[in-house]
């Protein structure tokens, strides 16, 4: 199968890869492209500027949540329907999870799918040094990396390296010099949510118009061109009931994998959109998913929502199935501290209160089981507040071999900070359907 790509990668994180890869995103839609856009690992946030950028969403592709050829499913699903792909790298390019080698690392997603790799030099403050990072890059392992764009460079400096850059046998696709009008604001959880920044497509706009002078699109599209072939058998999901599963999607609530929305429908789900910010009730549907996001910059809106919070609070007592995690979660307490550190009354099914922890709590990867273990799913924790009653039915192992006990599992609903990828284990996404199924014949 023929599937043009390409992958953007860095030394480091805060060398400019979101912003490029938008500017790029940009650049091919302009051009009449059809794009498909990608995130290396498990981050919500840059793939929502993507998202502005394309009008789809893009998708993530996580080497610790995707073993086996489950990668390239989740790439190729998105991939076939696109003239070209761009995957935004994470951290470094040879960061991965563990500090004696490059395991779930971008290099790894880009060696995996076979993907072309730019990699974005960020040359402030230097000039010639920038060729030595591009070589230490390239010999210090095994990768894919095919050409090069420096971030904020001058024309004079980059015109006097593409002649050095070119003989490394990396092609030079171009330069992108300071815009400091065009910067993002960072948060806690990386930057910002794309609908805080003033005029995000406008800036989006100019970014791409200023890199259309400086970045030669042909020549990505070439390497683009030049990827090989995949090949691999994708295993569909089995279709168990058809049931309406409603999902939480606002300001508050906006950090899910479609990924996991995508594998529900396969088995039957209609996804129904609703709002805890601006609803006055749920809609009709057989089971609840209340993903991550922001509630604690919310507070009032969804403390203020009472008659949201008790249809809620009565659903889940008359047993719908519910997966909630993180944002989710919090909002599913007696009461959550809000961003301005006032406590708000929430929903009151988890009986606790979470607070501002002032740290991150229990960050990265991890294997969820329920104590039973009838499965386990990959997820990951990030999450700066906590509560006094995380749960303990299900346990934890991260990669490093400590455990720890989470989420709150009652039969019916599963709750706590881990997000989870369905597909690393689809039996959790069986059992939701099937327990919303079980719900439907109940109360239709």
């Amino acid at each position: 199968m023929k599937l043009p790509r390409i992958l953007i990668a860095a030394a480091s994180s805060g060398s400019g890869k979101t912003m490029i890869t938008c500017g790029i995103l940009q650049m091919l839609t302009d051009s009449g492209r059809k794009v498909s856009s990608f995130k290396c690992g498990p981050d919500y946030i840059d793939p929502m500027f993507h998202s502005r950028v394309l009008g789809t969403r893009s998708r993530n592709l996580d080497p610790f949540f995707c073993e086996g050829d489950l990668l390239k499913d989740a790439f190729v699903r998105s991939a076939v329907h696109s003239d070209i792909s761009v995957v935004e790298g994470v951290m470094g390019y040879y960061d991965g999870i563990r500090i004696d080698g490059t395991e779930k690392s971008s290099c790894e997603v880009s060696l995996r799918l076979g993907i072309p790799t730019i990699l974005l030099v960020n040359a402030d403050g230097s000039s010639v040094s920038s060729l030595a990072v591009l070589k230490g890059f390239l010999d210090y392992d095994r990768n894919m990396i095919k050409g090069v764009i420096f971030n904020r460079m001058s024309a004079s400096t980059f015109n006097g390296l593409k002649d050095k850059v070119e003989a490394m046998g990396v092609k030079a696709i171009g330069y992108v010099p300071k815009m400091p009008e065009l910067a993002v604001e960072s948060r806690h959880l990386g930057l910002v949510l794309p609908d805080e920044v003033s005029e995000l497509h406008g800036r989006m706009k100019a970014l791409a118009a200023r890199m259309s002078e400086t970045v030669d699109i042909d020549l990505l599209m070439e390497l683009a061109d030049s990827a090989e072939d995949i090949s691999y058998e994708p295993v569909p999901a089995e279709r168990i009931a058809d049931v309406r599963v409603g999902v939480a999607y606002d300001d508050a609530f906006c950090f899910l994998y479609d990924d996991n929305l995508d594998l529900l429908q396969e088995m039957g789900a209609e996804i129904v959109r609703f709002s805890p910010l601006n609803d006055d009730r749920l809609p009709e549907v057989d089971a609840l998913i209340l993903p991550g996001g922001y509630p604690e910059l919310h507070g009032e809106r969804l403390g203020s929502n009472v008659s949201m919070m008790k249809d809620i609070r009565d659903r889940l007592a008359d047993g719908m199935p519910c997966h909630a995690e993180c944002g989710g979660f919090m909002y599913l307490h007696d009461r959550m501290q809000d961003s301005e550190g006032v406590m708000r009354d929430m929903c009151g099914v988890i009986h606790g209160e979470v607070r501002n922890a002032g740290k991150l709590m229990r960050f990265g990867y991890a294997s969820f089981s329920p104590k039973d273990g009838s499965m386990t799913v990959r997820g990951h924790e990030f999450h700066y507040w906590d509560s006094t009653d995380t749960g303990e039915d299900w346990e934890a192992v991260k990669n490093s071999g400590r455990s720890y006990e989470c989420i709150h599992d009652d039969g019916h609903m599963v709750a706590g900070f881990p997000h989870l990828y369905y597909r690393s284990d689809i039996r959790f996404a069986e059992r939701l359907i099937k327990d919303a199924a079980r719900y439907r014949s109940m109360h239709r």
